[in-house]
């Protein structure tokens, strides 16, 4: 789907604040609401839109540790690894990549236990030959939503 301007800028208004009404986006965008109702759904259907949610700060509920795991995967069943490895309740992030490792995962825990307890369930994984695993120390930015890049 080709995005206009249009859906450009509902997108936008979604990224900063979900919870607006059709109304209030349609005063933003300066069209109808029918317009922002139709473009919403016609941008659900297509996938763009996949969902809708609330932004966390995972720190305030008890989740002290992220991290960034690379996995090296036997050939041929890198997407069969990350496959199970997405259901994983803590992860947040699985990426196939370029380079030295085959997946980077983003996982948050709250504690080194439950840190550990993942570790050893990746290593125990069949098809997982090397893990290594990145403690984020403190982070500067954490936002995945691309307000003002959408439509470059």
């Amino acid at each position: 789907m080709e995005l206009d301007v249009t859906d450009i800028k509902i997108l936008s208004n979604l990224l900063r604040d979900s919870r607006l009404s059709n109304r209030q986006i349609a005063s933003k965008v300066g069209v109808s609401v029918g317009t922002v109702i139709a473009k919403i759904k016609k941008m659900e259907n297509e996938g763009i839109i996949k969902g809708y949610s609330a932004i966390l700060d995972y720190e305030k509920l008890g989740y002290e540790l992220t991290v960034i795991t690379e996995l090296t995967v036997s050939k041929g069943k890198l997407l069969k690894v990350e496959r199970e490895i997405a259901k994983m309740p803590n992860v947040c992030a699985v990426y196939d990549v370029t380079g030295l490792t085959d997946a980077m995962v983003i996982g948050k825990f709250r504690n080194r236990k439950e840190l550990s307890d993942f570790t050893k369930s990746l290593l125990a994984m069949r098809y997982i030959e090397r893990t290594n695993t990145h403690v984020i120390l403190s982070t500067i930015k954490e936002d995945f939503r691309l307000f003002d890049s959408i439509g470059r």
